[in-house]
């Protein structure tokens, strides 16, 4: 049987925090795939949008990981409240 790693609030608040950087990330990364005016008009920007995309991007796969990875902890507490455990937080 998998035991939790984390405690119930953690996964949770894990949960919240992912999802609001996913998406704010990925509009992030598609002005920047896209040469938006917003965040590519100066000329203290960065010149190559596609590589700073790139790199936003890659923290998104690393932020969906953290996603599932306290969704399968949040799953793992909300099994063991069903069952009656007593926790410890």
């Amino acid at each position: 049987m998998v035991k939790p790693v984390v405690s119930a609030m953690n996964a949770w608040t894990c949960i919240v925090v992912s999802a609001f950087a996913i998406v704010i990330l990925s509009v992030i990364g598609a002005l920047f795939k896209t040469g938006s005016h917003t965040v590519m008009g100066t000329t203290d920007d960065p010149e190559d949008g596609g590589a700073v995309a790139g790199a936003v991007f890659g923290a998104v796969i690393i932020y969906a990981g953290f996603f599932a990875f306290c969704g399968f902890q949040a799953l793992l507490h909300m099994r063991e409240s069903r069952r009656g455990a007593i926790t410890l937080s």
